[in-house]
């Protein structure tokens, strides 16, 4: 089944998106805010995301720049209300695929979505993502390492998960703070080298390398180490 997040702060308009969609048989969610989409987008697993311009803490902009920078290849259509062309082109070009103006007919929302849906991108795969001996299940917000179950607060999974999901790929300190932090005051940069220090301790044996490499003066990136025992 097509898995679809609406990341709109609209209560009632999401709720009939995603009422609309579900008749058509996807599987639709909704996010309120633009930092627990940008958190969802990144620790889970969608087909399509729905985005709305003008959202609380980040906005629509921010959201799609946000995971386009972390290599988030899905499909992502935006709900905006401007009419300037400049606009458009603003969210065109910070990564979306399309945008649909508000107000909208939900039929040609179907047609955008059928659309966007048919193009080839990244297979979303299964859910459980493994790494060496460490399995991390996005779904059920659990973690393993062997056959130990991990227990980590939803900072820490939220975290993970972002790392783990992009092995290799660096993630600056700023984008992981606005990423699983926004909208959180009074909240510094530090943070996330505190959480990345509950992760290490909590993830990391004895005698063995962290599965999450320091990059000096930029973050933080995941190593899979898929060959080690």
């Amino acid at each position: 089944m097509i898995r679809i997040l609406i990341v709109e702060d609209e209560v009632y308009l999401a709720r009939m998106i995603a009422r609309v969609l579900g008749e058509e048989g996807y599987a639709a969610e909704t996010a309120e805010t633009g930092s627990s989409g940008l958190t969802r987008g990144l620790s889970e697993r969608f087909d399509l995301l729905i985005v709305d311009w003008m959202l609380p803490d980040l906005d629509g902009i921010q959201v799609v720049r946000g995971l386009r920078s972390a290599e988030v290849n899905v499909p992502i259509l935006m709900l905006t209300a401007r009419t300037q062309i400049e606009d458009r082109v603003s969210g065109l070009d910070a990564g979306a695929d399309d945008y649909l103006s508000k107000p909208f007919a939900f039929p040609e929302l179907l047609a955008r979505v059928r659309a966007l849906t048919r193009r080839p991108h990244t297979p979303p795969g299964m859910a459980v993502v493994k790494s060496g001996d460490i399995v991390l299940d996005p779904v059920r917000h659990m973690v393993w390492r062997g056959q130990e179950h991990i227990d980590l607060t939803a900072k820490e999974f939220a975290l993970l998960a972002t790392l783990i999901q992009r092995p290799g790929q660096v993630f600056t300190r700023s984008l992981l703070l606005a990423t699983i932090w926004a909208g959180t005051r009074d909240v510094y940069t530090n943070v996330v080298d505190l959480y990345v220090s509950h992760l290490r301790k909590k993830l990391d044996r004895a005698g063995e390398p962290s599965h999450i490499r320091t990059v000096r003066g930029i973050g933080y990136a995941y190593e899979s180490r898929d060959g080690a025992p």
